[in-house]
């Protein structure tokens, strides 16, 4: 019998289709309707009451945007939620072990830091370079979770994120970075699926595999 894992705050499903190579039948849970999403149930609830009986594994990706770089620009700065320390309290009183993901910055105690290109990720751009994943990555587990160490710096990335938009400058001389568009935003992520909204907000289904995968060897 497969082990049942909860995903909250499931977007699209990029952590759920990980889990789903892990070995777990994962349920989503989110607010907003995900016409796309890929786990194996989904049901639109508020994920900070949702229940958590009868999981053995549970994986929260609460809103990043109020912890994200995006935040210290006046400009683009609004009001979101800070879920994480909320969230962390009510995983803590659960029975079954968990993970919190979220964007460095957010306020994660002894986390784990993953990197797209520790994983091979990447994509093959229009200018015919292939860069690799920059999409770094916070996971604090209630086991001690262990992974490969950043293998990003000194090179040109790829960077999926913001709304998804702003990727037709990104051949631009004054550019900073390269923002991938849909198709390479795609292929870098390892998620064929999404739409650029969906993909912006979306984790590389290989850090929830990687972490999946710990967590069924556990005893």
């Amino acid at each position: 019998m497969r082990l049942r894992a909860l995903d909250l705050f499931c977007g699209a499903g990029g952590a759920t289709k990980g889990l789903q190579r892990a070995g777990f039948h994962v349920t989503g849970v989110d607010i907003k309707p995900q016409p796309r999403y890929c786990g194996d149930s989904f049901v639109q609830a508020d994920a900070m009451i949702f229940p958590l009986a009868w999981f053995d594994f549970i994986w929260a990706s609460p809103p990043c945007q109020a912890y994200s770089v995006s935040q210290s620009r006046p400009k683009q700065r609004k009001e979101y939620p800070m879920l994480v320390n909320a969230l962390r309290d009510i995983l803590m009183g659960s029975d079954s072990e968990w993970c919190i993901e979220n964007v460095p910055g957010a306020p994660m105690r002894f986390p784990l830091v993953l990197c797209g290109a520790s994983f091979g990720l990447g994509a093959q751009c229009a200018d015919g370079i292939r860069r690799p994943l920059r999409r770094h990555r916070l996971f604090e587990s209630s086991r001690l979770i262990i992974g490969p160490c950043c293998q990003c710096d000194g090179i040109e990335k790829i960077g999926v994120y913001g709304n998804g938009g702003g990727f037709q400058n990104r051949f631009a001389p004054n550019r900073k970075g390269y923002k991938g568009c849909v198709s390479e935003s795609r292929e870098a992520l390892g998620i064929p699926w999404m739409t650029v909204a969906e993909l912006s907000q979306a984790i590389p289904p290989a850090y929830s595999e990687f972490i999946g995968r710990q967590i069924m060897e556990m005893p």
